[in-house]
């Protein structure tokens, strides 16, 4: 609400939004202490609490009364002052909103009692107007606590980054200098336990990172010569030289905080309807409190008592809870999302993203690795499995061909161990020759068996040749002794990812460029519901809008690079793999890690957070409805009435349900099922 930017305008940001935030919780809590304070005095001094207590006679004094109008200016003047200062801005923005009710209200119960303490024949409620001070700026204060907490994944992912850094001088000495004063290319030196100080490429050394805070990768990710570290990222076991490859605000962890705080500061298509509604609620408000009071004086009512009526209705009228009911859900989802590694950048989208009915997925690092694996090991004599893709592994060792990575890689896994080869010698586009434990060995491609006529007729090896398949054949003194089977490996996350969204009633199809017979093994092993295969990249987009056309609500999910038309074209566009490239320009929600479970993820929290937000209006709205009449004094008949500090009590209470409500989108989140 616009009237509300002085006291909650920053509540999603980080940096100079936060230390403004806290100095403005500050300012409420010194508010609400001194008046209270003064409260106790007031108590002492007013009629109607003497009268009640029976010490009226003990506490009565001449002039008490001019001491009681002093003492409540002092809590109007300074416990009212951030009321008084936000109904001038929503004046100012002609938005009346809750300042404007608290404001009007507390200065009617002011400039009455103070006239009546002049000599207007009436009834002071100077206690009231204190009570009510004081519960609004407790309310305030307690509310200001509660969105800070909301930004706070913001300010833990700040603080991840080092002060310092140890960089190389030019003669081979560690300097300690400050991040701020490394530039690309500079070499620093990263000890055990410490933190990575920025991006860059790892020159020397072996070590492993615990990426989890940033990634969400909870398993420590091995660095090696060449791999890639992330600012903020905690080294583990060894120490490594570093080669600084991004500054400032290029970094990762920079541009993950840019991306959340953009999208807690987005504006929300639910927040534009609660704001249009906390402005006719204000609006009703005020046409309410004045019908109250011309119906009360109508009826031959004292004036103070239908100014009491009238001050109760707006106040408990306030659309205070309104004006929190989605901007604290955007910002305790946001961060929620930040801190899974799901980094939102069109709010809109995302708030969509419980409509989405039909998942498109790209299938080559999306659902796959986009990597050879071995899927089969096929023996055609007497050696068993392992030692086939042992001796394979072997001499495959000295070449750097994928398929010998994807082999080779297979028997570390199983913990193989590989002897050297020797008299090694590279087939050009046929395969690898040479001698392993004496024996003359040879990897070679199904075209060199064609050409020596040694194609063996084993029926094991049709069907991986029906799935499209890479398959290579190991030779013992020239004849075939086994087969190995490679494909792109699937995923282990995508088969319960594809039975998430499945379960939410969400259609996945798959996108691929791979021939039909690969496209067809990898829908039927995912149980996939169906699949576009030989698509070039230039025709993704059309297909996503061929499907868009038959009236569905389509996500499309890729790698952000050649899927970039087609994540455009989307309703939601989903990078996923982005790495330590968050700034994916096409993509409506960047993934950071290459997991297909977070893809499901979305979806889980997108519909979690559209309940918090019609939970929050329907707590914020609702009581309003049920209690406006209460206030106004309609079972007055009946004993029934509420004083403006007991209103003020139901409305604080209405925005503190709020606040709570919107945590527990984090509290209530097992694992998989995101605010379930």
């Amino acid at each position: 609400m616009g009237g509300m930017a002085h006291a909650h305008g920053g509540h999603a940001a980080a940096g100079g939004h936060h230390d403004h935030h806290a100095h403005m919780v500050r300012d409420f809590q010194r508010r609400f202490w001194i008046s209270l304070a003064l409260t106790v005095p007031v108590l002492g001094l007013s009629p109607a609490i003497q009268e009640f207590l029976g010490l009226k006679a003990a506490l009565a004094f001449p002039g008490s009364g001019y001491v009681l109008l002093l003492l409540a200016s002092a809590i109007y003047l300074y416990g009212g002052w951030p009321f008084l200062k936000g109904l001038t801005q929503e004046v100012g923005q002609r938005r009346p909103g809750m300042m404007t009710l608290i404001a009007l209200a507390i200065t009617v119960s002011y400039v009455y009692s103070g006239v009546v303490v002049l000599g207007l024949e009436g009834k002071v409620f100077f206690w009231e107007l204190a009570t009510l001070i004081d519960i609004m700026l407790l309310g305030h204060w307690i509310e200001m606590r509660s969105v800070m907490g909301a930004s706070r994944a913001l300010e833990e992912l700040v603080k991840l980054m080092p002060a310092t850094a140890h960089r190389v001088g030019p003669g081979g000495e560690l300097e300690e200098v400050p991040v701020e004063a490394l530039s690309k290319g500079d070499l620093v030196v990263v000890k055990p336990g410490e933190k990575f100080p920025t991006d860059g490429v790892v020159t020397e050394g072996h070590t492993t990172a615990n990426e989890a805070l940033l990634t969400g990768e909870s398993r420590p990710v091995p660095k090696q010569p060449g791999a890639v570290v992330i600012g903020g990222a905690i080294n583990g076991e060894g120490s490594v030289t570093v080669r600084v490859d991004k500054v400032g605000e290029e970094t990762f962890l920079a541009q993950v905080v840019s991306l959340v705080r953009r999208a807690q500061e987005s504006k929300s298509r639910t927040q534009d309807l609660a704001n249009r509604v906390a402005m006719w609620l204000t609006i009703a408000a005020l046409a309410a409190g004045g019908a109250t009071l011309v119906v009360w004086l109508s009826l031959r009512e004292e004036f103070a008592f239908a100014i009491e009526r009238m001050v109760t209705v707006m106040v408990i009228t306030c659309p205070h809870a309104l004006g929190l009911a989605i901007p604290l859900v955007v910002a305790v989802s946001t961060a929620l999302a930040a801190k899974r590694g799901l980094l939102i950048r069109n709010r809109t989208a995302f708030e969509q993203a419980r409509l989405v009915d039909t998942v498109v997925f790209d299938k080559t690092g999306t659902l796959t690795e986009g990597r050879f694996g071995v899927q089969a090991v096929i023996p055609l004599a007497e050696l068993g499995e392992e030692d086939i893709l042992r001796l394979a592994a072997a001499l495959e060792t000295r070449s750097e061909h994928p398929i010998a990575t994807g082999i080779v890689q297979a028997a570390q896994e199983r913990s193989l161990s590989l002897p050297s080869p020797e008299d090694f010698q590279s087939l050009p586009g046929k395969g690898v020759e040479g001698r392993v434990e004496g024996m003359s060995l040879a990897v070679v491609s199904p075209g060199y068996l064609g050409e020596h006529q040694l194609a063996p007729h084993a029926p094991a090896l049709q069907e991986h040749y029906a799935q499209g398949r890479t398959v290579v054949f190991l030779l013992r003194d020239g004849q075939p002794v086994g087969a190995i089977a490679l494909g792109d490996t699937i995923r282990p996350s995508s088969r319960p990812a594809v039975a998430t969204l499945q379960g939410m009633g969400i259609r996945c199809l798959m996108l691929t460029g791979d021939k039909r017979e690969v496209a067809e093994a990898v829908s039927r092993t995912l149980g996939l519901d169906g699949f576009f295969a030989e698509v070039l990249p230039d025709q993704k987009a059309a297909k996503v809008e061929e499907l868009r056309g038959q009236g569905r609500r389509v996500a499309m999910t890729g790698d952000g690079v050649n899927d970039a038309p087609a994540l455009a074209t989307a309703d939601l566009g989903i990078a996923v793999g982005a790495g330590t490239d968050v700034a994916v320009e096409t993509a409506d929600i960047v993934l950071v890690r290459s997991d297909p479970a977070d893809v499901a993820s979305i979806f889980l929290l997108a519909r979690a957070t559209y309940r918090k937000m019609v939970q929050n209006l329907f707590w914020a709205t609702g009581y309003n409805v049920l209690t406006i009449p209460l206030a106004a004094g309609v079972l007055a008949g009946w004993g029934v009435l509420l004083s403006p500090a007991m209103g003020a009590v139901l409305m604080s209470l209405s925005t503190v349900v709020v606040a709570i409500n919107a945590r527990l989108l984090s509290l209530k989140e097992p694992a998989g099922q995101l605010g379930e």
